[in-house]
């Protein structure tokens, strides 16, 4: 499984980097996870610079598409070509989008009347794209799914891995980084929020 994790100018090292390091737990089943740009190099909220291990076009082949977020979303999602940039396919590919991520999704026309979650900050920002927003930190609708908040970032991987694995697989990752002393606690959570959507994915 080759997953995008789509990361901008201004990208949240939390939404990009958790989501990545627990995805690439699954490298010896053959899964990679990269850090997809628009650009060759961007800089954090928090000036951290890195190199793209993947153009933004490779979003478009990918099986999976994980969107962080930034504090340059908002121009991003005002951008007309840059969202003509961002080739996805719900029909074809789990994608999933966290805080100001969630936007992006909106501005796409992935979300539609659907309700979503993200962070407080961009809540607003969502609302007035015409979405619900939900005080929870994680949903899927379908291939689809939204989370809110910087840990959230967990859920998705999660999700991803479960949709993609198995359940199983997802747990295993999970429990690997959770805290020493709190596996279980961690893992019984990180499941508890996602076992909804896998049962209706498995439904559908």
């Amino acid at each position: 499984m080759q997953i995008a994790i789509l990361t901008f100018e201004g990208f949240n090292e939390l939404d990009s980097f958790v989501a990545a390091g627990i995805l690439n737990r699954m490298k010896a089943k053959g899964w990679a996870a990269h850090i997809t740009c628009p650009t060759p190099e961007v800089t954090s909220v928090n000036g951290v610079t890195i190199q793209r291990q993947r153009p933004l076009e490779f979003a478009a082949e990918a099986d999976a598409v994980l969107i962080g977020s930034g504090i340059r979303t908002r121009e991003i999602a005002a951008d007309p070509q840059m969202l003509a940039a961002i080739r996805l396919d719900p029909a074809r590919q789990l994608i999933g989008a966290q805080c100001s991520g969630t936007l992006l999704l909106a501005k796409l026309g992935l979300i539609g009347a659907l309700p979503a979650c993200t962070d407080l900050t961009t809540k607003p920002w969502v609302i007035e794209a015409g979405v619900e927003v939900l005080d929870a930190p994680f949903i899927a609708h379908g291939n689809v799914a939204t989370a809110g908040g910087c840990l959230a970032s967990q859920y998705l991987a999660a999700w991803t891995l479960a949709r993609l694995a198995s359940a199983a697989d997802a747990e295993d990752a999970i429990r690997y980084v959770a805290p020493v002393g709190e596996k279980d606690a961690y893992v019984a959570r990180a499941m508890g929020v996602i076992a909804p959507y896998l049962a209706r994915a498995e439904a559908a």
